[in-house]
């Protein structure tokens, strides 16, 4: 005998009008022994969206982006409950569970229910496949020591993007940056006397609208000077890291941290702007962050240019290797892009302007 799930399911899943998806909601409304169903299939949706190389903040992303708060909520309750039912993930992917906010809201009458259920169910069931993340043998080991160390750049870099004194804000995103330096060195020299222990792996960060191009190529310049790699997915708002886990650990930190710091200088020029008699424009927040992205990574280029001694090269050779090669069999084709819609020549300027404010001071040389 058909379930009512199986009616619904394909009265609504698979068609796109309105008519199908009340159609599919009105027999579950109508059904309440079905829940239990209705709760189980989301569950192999979730897993079979896992298969499919998807981690936890890849689909809140998603959801986040093509539904609504309703769906947000559906979409972490099945997350969390799938986990019971998962086998090992690393400490990234628990992370991403850890973020989960947890559903507090009532929950709206059966109709209304039913309805986001299958909206959410119509979206997991249509996500494309990515290129799976984790790899086989992945050593993935964190030292007591690493932990210390980023826990202390993260204070650094909060309290930056908190302070209103840009000259305070420089001398912390700088010391934070020696940090990364010097953290990504330490774990060059462990290689070097221990160059199995680990090999590169990758992470997805999210590159939403708006401005979406300038915040990728901002990613993009302090994943290169961190002895990484992004490729940018634009269709899905994400970019695609790899490198190894502590510098991994560290473009996430600092392109975080830049990010809110490129916020916070532009809605400063725009007071400015309105002060003087023009109206905040998508113009001018478009060529500034255009410029503070170019920017930047200018600075960030400048600052890695340090001399590395003769004992160092090969173990920095043979990690960017390593890097090029994970990437290249993750991604086998990939094109450029350009920027548009760059200009404004005030956003420009400003936009630069606040990089400069926001340089880092050379890294600490290699020895």
């Amino acid at each position: 005998m058909t379930s009512t799930v199986d009616r619904a399911f394909r009265a609504a899943l698979y068609a796109d009008d309105d008519s199908a998806l009340d159609t599919g909601a009105s027999l579950l409304a109508a059904d309440p022994a079905c829940d239990t169903e209705l709760a189980r299939r989301g569950r192999e949706f979730v897993a079979t969206v896992w298969r499919r190389g998807w981690q936890p903040a890849d689909l809140v992303r998603i959801v986040r982006r093509e539904l609504d708060d309703v769906h947000l909520r559906l979409v972490s309750e099945l997350i969390r409950a799938q986990a019971s039912d998962d086998g090992p993930r690393g400490p990234r992917w628990r992370a991403q569970l850890d973020a989960l906010t947890p559903d507090t809201a009532p929950r709206p009458d059966r109709f209304t229910y039913a309805t986001a259920v299958l909206e959410l169910y119509r979206l997991l069931l249509r996500l494309p496949a990515l290129e799976p993340l984790e790899e086989p043998g992945r050593g993935g080991r964190r030292e007591q020591g690493d932990t210390r160390m980023l826990t202390r750049i993260r204070a650094l870099l909060a309290k930056a993007e908190a302070t209103g004194f840009p000259e305070e804000a420089e001398a912390l995103t700088a010391k934070a940056q020696e940090l990364m330096a010097r953290h990504s060195v330490d774990e060059a020299v462990l290689d070097a006397g221990a160059p199995t222990h680990d090999t590169p792996g990758a992470c997805r960060i999210g590159v939403e609208p708006p401005y979406e191009q300038a915040k990728a190529v901002l990613l993009d310049a302090v994943a290169t000077v961190n002895h990484c790699r992004a490729v940018w997915n634009e269709p899905l708002g994400f970019s695609t890291v790899v490198g190894f886990e502590a510098d991994l650990e560290v473009v996430e930190l600092l392109y975080t941290s830049l990010l809110v710091q490129a916020q916070s200088a532009m809605t400063k020029a725009e007071a400015a702007q309105r002060a003087g008699g023009r109206k905040r424009t998508k113009t001018f927040r478009q060529s500034f962050l255009a410029a503070y992205a170019h920017r930047v990574g200018t600075r960030l280029r400048a600052a890695a240019e340090t001399p590395v001694s003769e004992d160092l090269l090969p173990v920095l050779a043979t990690r960017e290797v390593a890097v090029t090669d994970r990437l290249d069999r993750m991604f086998p084709e990939t094109t450029t892009t350009r920027l548009r819609g760059v200009s404004d020549e005030a956003g420009w300027t400003q936009g630069a302007e606040a990089a400069d404010r926001a340089q880092v001071r050379a890294r600490r040389p290699l020895r």
